[in-house]
């Protein structure tokens, strides 16, 4: 079964997911802004999300993380929970 692992960051705003991303592009730690800003129970994990396979996300979280490259930063990914940081970690 294909599987991936990723992490993210959750917020309640475009505009805070657009700041963001531009810290962790700028150099910021993802784990330390995801610690610092989401709003996921995943944020203690630096924004982990272990594995998972197709299906288990809503349906705009999974379209990025298998269809999308590993290790790049995709956001703001809107979905029903709000404004998603992404990236994906691994896929097989």
């Amino acid at each position: 079964m294909a599987y991936a692992t990723a992490r993210h960051i959750l917020v309640d705003s475009e505009e805070v997911c657009n700041t963001l991303k531009t810290e962790i592009e700028d150099g910021a730690s993802f784990e330390d802004v995801a610690k610092a800003n989401s709003q996921c129970p995943s944020a203690s994990a630096g924004g982990d999300l272990g594995k998972f396979g197709p299906g288990q996300m809503v349906p705009e979280f999974d379209e990025v993380v298998f269809k999308g490259d590993v290790g790049v930063l995709y956001g703001p990914v809107q979905t029903q929970f709000g404004y998603h940081l992404l990236e994906v970690t691994s896929r097989g």
